[in-house]
């Protein structure tokens, strides 16, 4: 385990310039600590099961294995790292396609890197990190493709489900939001797919970003 205070990161990625870029930005931060780099997705896999990071960045398309398929391999094994995409793509297809596999942030390779670090703390902490310009793009996207997503009113959730929905739309993990509760994990996990079920959409991001927008709404009426 890393020290108190410190994040232990692993980056699979198949450009060495850039992996050395990344080592470079992590080392302006006290906070942060690289301990392994890999250059594909096998490797990344191995290296990630081995050392069980705080927080994995994974590049979208590498030779080989692709971030995706790796990001679901992460995904299924039993490693607890958070997984965030840093990649070069803004496609939305790519964006959705990841948070719905799994991502817990994205992030594009030309922020600035007072950002990119900074993204990397809130993604230490349980946040779901996305890079500022596709925020809107998938708020846009998930409009056009949830028309019909259920309306709060109607949803009938229970107290501790709107509880729960409130602490997603944070951007808390499952972990988080446990703690923040007094109940177990397992229990979170449940009350999220209720949630999801109800609301009609598909995955946590969907249903933070629905949560914010729905309470812009109701703030306006």
């Amino acid at each position: 385990m890393s020290p108190e205070n410190s994040y232990s990161l692993i980056v699979i990625d198949d450009h060495p310039l850039f992996r050395k870029g990344v080592a470079d930005l992590i080392s302006m931060d006290s906070e942060l600590i690289l301990i392994g780099e890999a250059a594909s997705g096998v490797e990344g896999i191995a290296l990630a099961t081995e050392l069980n990071p705080d927080l994995i960045l994974l590049d979208l398309n590498m030779k080989g294995m692709d971030g995706i398929e790796t990001l679901k391999k992460l995904k299924e094994s039993n490693i607890d790292s958070r997984v965030i995409m840093l990649t070069v793509s803004d496609d939305e297809d790519d964006v959705v396609t990841a948070l719905r596999s799994g991502a817990d942030g994205y992030l594009l390779k030309d922020m600035e890197p007072e950002d990119t670090l900074k993204c990397l703390h809130q993604a230490s902490q349980g946040r779901i990190v996305l890079c500022e310009k596709l925020t809107e793009l998938l708020a846009y996207a998930l409009r056009e493709e949830a028309a019909h997503p259920a309306d709060l009113d109607q949803a009938s959730l229970t107290d501790r489900e709107e509880e729960i929905l409130e602490l997603i739309s944070q951007g808390l993990s499952n972990k988080v939001i446990a703690r923040e509760l007094d109940i177990t994990e397992g229990t979170v996990k449940v009350h999220v797919k209720h949630i999801l079920k109800k609301l009609n959409l598909r995955s946590r991001v969907e249903a933070a970003i629905w949560a914010v927008k729905e309470g812009d709404r109701r703030h306006h009426h």
